[in-house]
């Protein structure tokens, strides 16, 4: 296994790198070393011919620090405008650390919304390659400036999840402020034990990540493990590693080998796929039998009518759904081809009885297997 990840690093061209607030920041806004580290280690990777895509936090601690906050207001709109403030700073601080070493960089701000749309997403992906190909660093963030529970990301490592499937890119780096995933808690048990390796992303090890968010940040070591599950999935692997480390990322790329690895799927989901899987967010669920279930698992077949038991939430035909067991495990994403309301009318009924329950069939399926992905470890 070492020999593997050793080589996949050699060979990835395209990375998406993700740092998070703990990594950049201090008590008191913007860690300065911190920026000129990551900055002049990016630069050095791009010399050495690879294209790296930057997502950073950061913008709400340097905006606390330009106003004189210790933390984060409740308020909505007093938090919205502590982001625009650092967001300024931020990446003013990047354009200068890049200009050392004679590169430029673009500022990108987006939403889930602008992830949502087929058009928009592409219209994203086109720009990122452009950029790429006149070897500017596009850095990234969520805009949470405009930002409503609506069009909400999540948070940076569901984001950077997200961009390593846009771009179809060959690795993730999340750089955060411990040395990997652990078995427990290290801040706060000395006996911990590093996690090198993660083959699979079972229960188990969603259980152990726990939430371990920094006073600054939104996400912790949980979404670190949902981000790695995503990415994995679709074939892309992902390392987390601690951002303080001296050159952690060129020392990565020279074959020193530290934090956690996780390991990927075999063969890489089309685009189209990647976008209804793992980047759509659901507006609905819909519960099936083991039969369906097992149909849609095993065999890769379309969802029909008879294996439908319940349909939570209102939405439209097209929609993206979540398809889950009767426990409530979720099993795939698709988007549908009846609204919620005919779904529950038709559920439980053979296809050829969809006429005769609704006055018209265009669809066999309520899922076609063409826009259904299975997102569950199998």
């Amino acid at each position: 296994m070492l020999t593997e990840t050793v080589e996949r690093l050699r060979k990835a061209r395209r990375v998406v790198v993700k740092v998070g607030s703990n990594v950049l920041t201090q008590k008191r806004g913007l860690n300065h070393q911190a920026v000129q580290s990551i900055s002049r280690q990016i630069c050095q990777l791009i010399d050495n011919k690879r294209e790296i895509i930057l997502v950073s936090s950061g913008a709400m601690a340097s905006g606390l620090g330009k106003v004189g906050f210790d933390q984060r207001p409740e308020e909505i709109p007093k938090r919205q405008a502590i982001a625009a403030i650092g967001q300024a700073g931020l990446i003013m601080e990047y354009e200068n650390a890049f200009a050392e070493y004679e590169k430029k960089v673009a500022q990108i701000l987006l939403t889930s919304e602008d992830l949502s749309s087929r058009k928009r997403y592409l219209n994203a992906r086109n720009t990122l390659y452009t950029l790429l190909s006149w070897q500017v660093v596009p850095i990234i963030n969520e805009n949470d400036t405009i930002m409503v529970e609506e069009i909400k990301v999540g948070d940076n490592d569901n984001l950077a999840a997200m961009i390593t499937l846009l771009m179809d890119a060959d690795l993730l780096i999340s750089l955060t402020d411990i040395d990997g995933l652990f078995n427990k808690d290290p801040r706060t048990q000395p006996d911990a034990e590093l996690i090198t390796t993660v083959e699979t992303i079972t229960k188990h090890i969603q259980n152990i990540a726990g939430g371990i968010p920094g006073p600054l940040g939104t996400g912790g070591m949980l979404s670190k493990i949902k981000a790695a599950r995503k990415v994995t999935a679709v074939g892309i692997p992902m390392i987390i590693a601690n951002g303080g480390q001296p050159d952690v990322l060129v020392r990565l790329f020279e074959g020193h080998l530290h934090g956690t690895y996780f390991v990927p799927k075999t063969g890489r989901l089309a685009s189209r796929k990647r976008w209804i899987g793992f980047t759509l967010k659901p507006q609905g669920a819909i519960a099936i039998d083991k039969g369906a279930a097992n149909a849609v698992l095993k065999k890769g077949k379309s969802l029909l009518p008879s294996g439908i038991i319940a349909v939570e939430g209102d939405f439209g035909i097209g929609a993206p759904v979540e398809v889950r067991t009767a426990d409530n495990e979720v099993l795939a994403t698709g988007l549908v081809n009846y609204g919620a309301v005919e779904i529950r009318q038709i559920k439980g009924l053979k296809s050829g009885q969809i006429k005769g329950c609704l006055g018209h069939k265009p669809y066999d399926e309520v899922i076609h297997r063409n826009n259904l992905v299975v997102t569950i470890d199998r």
